[in-house]
């Protein structure tokens, strides 16, 4: 796997210049997909798009748009149940507000999810019909190094096209057990949820990493009983250990059962909803059960072979960090890639696929300047090198943590829990990784991650004004704990 700095005109896997337009041949229509068609289109390529599943792709259809969508609905029941200490009461009553104070009506709540996801498939597909993008439904597929082919959902094929450069963002899918096939009904994988009339009396989450972390948050919100099944000691396994502490600690005081070191065997239909079953034969109850055990990438029949494509051992495309793959003119973006499963990633990508392709100098991705966050209860957004590459000696860093107990404005708030994390490099202080815990964690990360971009200095970010009382304060306070530790 090649590690490019930034292109140069010499490369030879460049499409070289001609006097025509371009054919720029986009098989998927996820942000991977449809960041890269509207960046071909405004440089003036001819530029297909085909998709079968529908514009927007998985993010904005089953994955990220729902769930964040079905997640704000939990954030109102959440500040409802945590209101008590701010004096609000009830009306007719006069008691504190508890999580049971508002029930859900799911149904409403799924038909939200859906058509918001359905408007912003919407919106897109305006947005790349006004660029001149043309789109074709179908399943796209390689059929040699310069061609795809489109099959209708018969596998006949419908279509032909030859392009000088190609970009495969076919996303991913749901992984799932042969032992516990999901069935839309009682065993769901993260797509299926949106189905659901009724809100789960028991939802059993099988997998402890971001995807089942995110839902055992919203479903215990909503007020379902949730237990998370997980197979590492912690939740969140790979992610920062304190905010893992956090979340570990939300949940028990919101509810939430965590069976660590189990892992889920089996699950199937009872007469009452499901069972599933742990390695250790144990046995547990529930109505319903999500499987959230990560992705498969959706390259199994995508003809990457006719071209010569190399892929993984896992199924993922192999990519330099200008997108390209192992052949000429043909690159690839998103969670086929297996890069980061961000969507922002995946639209990152794409962008600089075309960039690169069209002959313009493109920065390449840079993995430490990504930001993404976990839309937990409280979020958890990071960004950089992790204190963990710290403490393994992968980095130099120096590392300033400060809780939000002391923030004015989480005071005002009722926050309790959450903190601030600054990591910076020995002697220059250039910020280098962050982590925040905190209610709308994934908007505070902003400015961190403009620090870790741009190589600010921790006494740069300190000298930042900042309004009072704000959380954004934490911020700045945490770096002015290195200004004033230099200086003493």
């Amino acid at each position: 796997m090649s590690d490019p700095s930034t292109a140069l005109p010499s490369d030879p896997r460049r499409l070289p210049h001609t006097g025509g337009r371009p054919r720029v041949v986009i098989i998927g229509g996820g942000p991977g997909g449809y960041e890269a068609a509207l960046t071909a289109a405004r440089h003036g390529a001819e530029t297909l798009l085909v998709e079968e599943r529908g514009i927007g792709g998985a993010a904005v259809l089953t994955d990220v748009v729902p769930s964040k969508t079905l997640i704000a609905t939990a954030e109102v029941l959440d500040q409802v149940a945590g209101s008590q200490q701010l004096g609000i009461r009830d009306a007719d009553t006069g008691a504190a507000p508890t999580a049971h104070t508002l029930n859900v009506d799911l149904a409403a709540v799924n038909q939200r999810v859906r058509e918001l996801a359905a408007a912003q498939s919407v919106d897109i597909r305006t947005s790349l019909q006004e660029a001149g993008v043309q789109i074709l439904e179908g399943r796209g597929r390689l059929d040699g190094p310069d061609r795809i082919e489109v099959l209708d959902p018969t596998g006949m094929r419908i279509a032909q096209h030859e392009a000088e450069v190609i970009l495969l963002a076919v996303g991913a899918r749901p992984r799932e057990l042969d032992s516990a096939p999901c069935d839309g009904q009682r065993i769901l994988n993260w797509t299926q949820l949106y189905a659901l009339d009724c809100l789960p009396e028991h939802l059993i989450v099988v997998g402890s990493g971001v995807t089942g972390a995110e839902f055992a948050s919203a479903y215990r919100a909503l007020g379902s009983e949730v237990t998370l099944v997980s197979s590492r000691e912690k939740v969140l396994p790979g992610s920062d250990a304190d905010a893992a502490d956090v979340l570990e600690d939300a949940f028990a005081r919101r509810g939430v059962t965590v069976r660590p070191r189990s892992r889920a065997a089996t699950a199937r239909r009872s007469e009452e909803g499901v069972v599933v079953t742990l390695t250790s034969c144990e046995e547990i109850a529930g109505s319903h059960v999500l499987m959230a055990l990560g992705g498969i990438p959706w390259t199994e029949d995508l003809g990457l072979w006719t071209a010569g494509v190399r892929v993984k051992d896992s199924g993922h495309i192999e990519t330099d960090r200008v997108s390209r793959t192992s052949v000429r003119g043909i690159y690839a973006a998103g969670d086929c890639t297996g890069v980061y499963p961000l969507a922002s990633v995946a639209a990152m990508q794409g962008r600089i696929a075309m960039h690169h392709a069209l002959g313009d100098a493109v920065s390449p991705l840079i993995s430490t300047q990504v930001s993404s966050a976990i839309f937990t209860s409280p979020e958890i957004a990071v960004v950089g090198v992790s204190e963990q590459d710290v403490l393994d000696g992968v980095v130099g860093g120096d590392v300033m943590v400060l809780g939000l107990d002391t923030n004015p404005r989480a005071k005002m708030q009722g926050i309790t829990e959450g903190f601030v994390k600054l990591i910076v490099r020995p002697g220059s202080h250039t910020v280098i990784g962050a982590v925040v815990v905190a209610p709308r964690a994934s908007e505070l990360i902003l400015p961190y991650t403009l620090a870790v971009a741009h190589r600010l200095t921790a006494e740069q970010v300190a000298g930042t004004f900042t309004v009072y009382p704000s959380l954004t304060g934490s911020l700045a306070e945490v770096a002015r704990q290195r200004v004033l530790d230099s200086e003493s």
